[in-house]
């Protein structure tokens, strides 16, 4: 492990500042970063964390994403949703559904997909385009696109997000994750029948 010494303090205006140098640590156990007594197989295990070295907890550990590690979080969240029987996952509500899905070449990759019930007619379309450049143009999370028109004819929204987890994720980040992505999908919703006035 590196450190960086403190660099010597100028006394002087004329004087140079002293020479800084890498100084490398050896670090066998979290013993010699935290005063922790045990060692082995029971220590905690020493991990940079915020700009300085902290212990993983059993909260902070790192797997990888599976639908159905989704499925236990949107339950901390309060969020009910079924399986539509091709490994997804569907929320409903008033306005809107909610499909979050693991896609990707190793199943690494969380996407959280929002749709409005309501759909656009054909005649539409420009506006629909438009209004969908407006929130990508003026939004940072939840991409929105026009989908190919349904059995009858019209246009289907959707807002999407894609964030590949291919290191893995503690359960924290994936909460927040999916707890952002509900949120946004709502204002998407909202924002579409009020401001942008699409339906």
């Amino acid at each position: 492990m590196l450190w960086l010494p403190k660099r010597d303090t100028v006394r002087g205006g004329d004087e140079p500042p002293a020479m800084m140098r890498w100084h490398v640590a050896d670090v066998t156990d979290s013993r010699a970063i935290n005063g922790n007594v045990g060692s082995g197989a029971g220590a905690s295990e020493a991990v940079f964390a915020r700009g300085g070295v902290g212990v993983r907890t059993d909260a902070e550990v790192i797997a990888s994403v599976s639908i159905d590690r989704v499925g236990q979080m949107l339950d901390k969240l309060d969020v009910r949703f079924i399986s539509d029987g091709e490994g997804s996952l569907l929320a409903m509500w008033e306005r809107h559904a909610v499909l979050f899905a693991i896609e990707g070449p190793a199943d690494e990759i969380l996407v959280i997909r929002a749709r409005p019930h309501a759909t656009v007619p054909p005649d539409w379309a420009m506006r629909a385009f438009a209004v969908v450049n407006e929130w990508n143009h003026t939004r940072r999370f939840c991409k929105a696109y026009v989908g190919d028109p349904t059995v009858g004819g019209r246009l289907p929204i959707y807002a999407e997000v894609q964030v590949p987890l291919v290191s893995g994720v503690h359960d924290e980040l994936l909460v927040e994750l999916l707890e952002c992505g509900v949120s946004v999908s709502e204002c998407f919703v909202n924002w579409l029948h009020e401001e942008g006035a699409l339906f």
